[in-house]
């Protein structure tokens, strides 16, 4: 009989409590887990794409539970699959599949091992007494990926380099005393130091780097309070995570790797639910640094596939994180043991004004007609170490859809000699800098436009050469090139021809008798700066490109790979798309990789303002007219006020 508590009614339903035990039950019923062995990764094994979509209410809904488990302290992982039973029927354990060789995201629990085995560590302790710091205590431990780089050290084991800070107190900001040139090597499955590095002295900043409202000095008088009310309460109704607003729905999830994940993205037009997206995720993201000395050379964070957004997910606060009417969705994750846990407030949902929709006003008849925007916004924020992303989706009344990341928190910091200015890492104060470096996102996109069977084309403007058919040299039109197999559509954005990517499904036409669509507009967005060669070139190969198109498979969903830790590169992306498989008639994913490129300065410094980077989902002919007509117009509006005259 099954121990998963009540059925799901839907297939995409966020797993329980009980079905998490239930999933971790089978497993070590199985005999074949260690007292060492601990749970990496716990979610739903999500049906197949067909079954999702063809299910109704009231059907029975059969549910799996994907597991990754690290059985020792080496290299042994197995990712298992768990079918929970329905009524009667008994949960079983359908496939146990090792998977040699690879490394999980790093684990807390190893993490805070590797922490204590380097605080106990003689050769850190004596690193640090040249340096004259007696009391090991005042040290923070940042452990870090260690990345792939051919050292002896990453032969069959997991493991973390290690960097040392000082905070004066508890409270402290310890990236304002980075302890330069030392790196401290562990085996994160044995806690064992494997060796500590030291490149040479460089003396401790001695400046303060604190932030709070206590530490900053006066603080601003002027700010009158702002309110946000909706005395009738929000437009939205949330029934388990099916989110309903005007005319959106969607499904809402948090996931352990990716954090928030939207599903089956849908917009009714005249009485049915036309579907636009069935799943949108972070897919991966990697920090590479720039400074291409022993120290910092190596940092190179894929901060969902080593680290896991969904585990760092804050939990929010009212007036602080969020600001208005707000309704909290929980998040249920799993801990290394497998015990589920809960995160309350991990996703914010709320509606937010946005300004004008549309208005003209009628030089002949000083008509008026104005609508104000409003924007319903899907939230959470992650701390990963140092920094602090916020990644907000918005659905807007037009149909567009939005993905916007804010970048804050704190950088990652190097000490420097006095009068000394690095070529790769700008100063914040005379003594401390903060390497360059970039976050680059990959945003995986299944898109389904009126439907699965889609292609992608690439607009861009195209000039007219000056001539008899262009007298004025002025002209210029819209340039449209499909893109037919998987190594077409490996792209670039080109923000000068505004480049951007169409999804049009040739099967649907709409009033005017063109195919819909929905065009991916990019940002003016990076690309990877390392060589493509190196280290980080072969791991990341995914942010070499803005734009991957592959055939949907349901296998494929981390662009660097499942198991980017340690990896050697070549994954992923880089793998996937060597088939160059055909982009025809056929049910199609888009990856667009954006982000920024940072070069730090003293404004920064010692807490970020946010900086901003995205995307948008605009509908090109998806709709006969502007589909928000029908909002109406502010309360208190009077469309015949202006004065033709002025």
């Amino acid at each position: 009989m099954s121990l998963a508590g009540a059925p799901a009614s839907h297939p995409l339903d966020v797993l329980t409590a009980e079905e998490i035990e239930a999933a971790v039950a089978v497993v070590r019923a199985s005999g074949r887990l260690s007292e060492t062995a601990r749970f990496s990764y716990i979610a739903l094994q999500e049906p197949p794409k067909a079954e999702v979509l063809a299910h109704r209410p009231g059907r029975p809904v059969r549910r799996r539970v994907r597991v990754q488990i690290v059985l020792g302290p080496g290299l042994d992982m197995v990712e298992a699959v768990v079918v929970l039973g329905q009524g009667r029927d008994a949960d079983e354990l359908e496939s146990w599949t090792p998977v040699p060789g690879m490394r999980p995201a790093l684990l807390f629990e190893e993490s805070f091992g590797a922490i204590v085995a380097v605080m106990e560590n003689p050769d850190w302790q004596a690193a640090l007494a040249r340096r004259g710091i007696t009391d090991f205590g005042t040290a923070q431990i940042d452990p870090w990926p260690a990345g792939s780089f051919g050292l002896g050290h990453e032969d069959g084991r997991r493991i973390a380099r290690c960097l040392t800070y000082i905070r004066a107190t508890a409270t402290d900001n310890g990236y304002a005393r980075p302890v330069e040139g030392l790196i401290a090597f562990v085996d994160l499955g044995r806690a064992e130091v494997l060796e500590v590095v030291d490149y040479g002295l460089v003396p401790v900043p001695e400046a303060s780097g604190t932030y709070g409202a206590e530490d900053v000095g006066p603080l601003r008088s002027d700010l009158a309070p702002l309110e946000i009310s909706q005395p009738e309460g929000p437009s939205f109704t949330l029934e388990g995570n099916l989110l309903r607003w005007q005319k959106w729905s969607l499904r809402v999830s948090m996931d352990t790797r990716e954090g928030v994940v939207l599903h089956t993205v849908g917009y009714e037009d005249s009485g049915r639910v036309r579907s636009i997206l069935y799943r949108a995720s972070i897919s991966e993201m990697v920090v590479p640094y720039g400074d291409p000395g022993p120290m910092h050379g190596w940092k190179n964070a894929f901060d969902v596939g080593e680290w896991g957004l969904g585990r760092f997910a804050n939990s929010l606060s009212l007036g602080c994180d969020c600001l208005g009417e707000i309704t909290y969705m929980d998040g249920l994750l799993a801990d290394e043991h497998g015990n589920p846990y809960p995160l309350v407030n991990a996703v914010c949902i709320h509606e937010e004004d946005y300004g004008i929709l549309w208005k003209h006003t009628d030089l002949n008849t000083g008509n008026v007609e104005v609508r104000r925007s409003r924007r319903l916004v899907v939230s959470f924020i992650a701390t990963v170490g140092n920094y602090d992303y916020g990644f907000y989706w918005y659905l807007y009344q037009d149909g567009t859809i939005q993905l916007e990341v804010k970048l804050t928190g704190i950088l990652s910091t190097q000490a420097v000699k006095p009068g000394e200015r690095p070529d790769h890492a700008p100063l914040l104060t005379r003594d401390l800098a903060a390497p360059v470096h970039q976050h680059l996102f990959c945003a995986r996109l299944d898109l389904d436009v009126d439907g699965a069977d889609n292609e992608v084309h690439e607009v861009e403007a195209e000039r007219l050469p000056s001539g008899p058919a262009n007298p004025w040299g002025n002209g210029f039109r819209p340039r449209s090139t499909r893109l037919n197999t998987e190594s077409e559509a490996a792209r670039i954005t080109d923000t000068a021809l505004s480049r951007r990517w169409r999804v049009v499904n040739p099967g649907v036409r709409n009033a005017a008798g063109e195919p819909v669509a929905y065009q991916l507009v990019p940002g003016p967005v990076p690309t990877l700066l390392a060589d493509p060669a190196s280290s980080v070139g072969r791991r990341a190969a995914f942010a070499t490109r803005n734009l991957w198109v592959t055939p949907y498979a349901a296998t494929e969903m981390r662009a660097a790979g499942e198991y980017p830790n340690q990896h050697a590169g070549g994954d992923g992306l880089a793998r996937w798309t060597q088939a160059d498989r055909s982009l025809i008639g056929t049910d199609v994913v888009l990856w667009h990789t954006f982000g920024v490129t940072h070069f730090p300065r003293p404004e920064d410094w010692p807490v970020m303002p946010v900086e901003y980077t995205g995307f948008h989902l605009v509908p090109v002919g998806f709709f006969d007219r502007n589909p928000a007509l029908d909002v109406p117009p502010p309360p208190g509006h009077c469309a015949a006020e202006a004065d033709p005259a002025g």
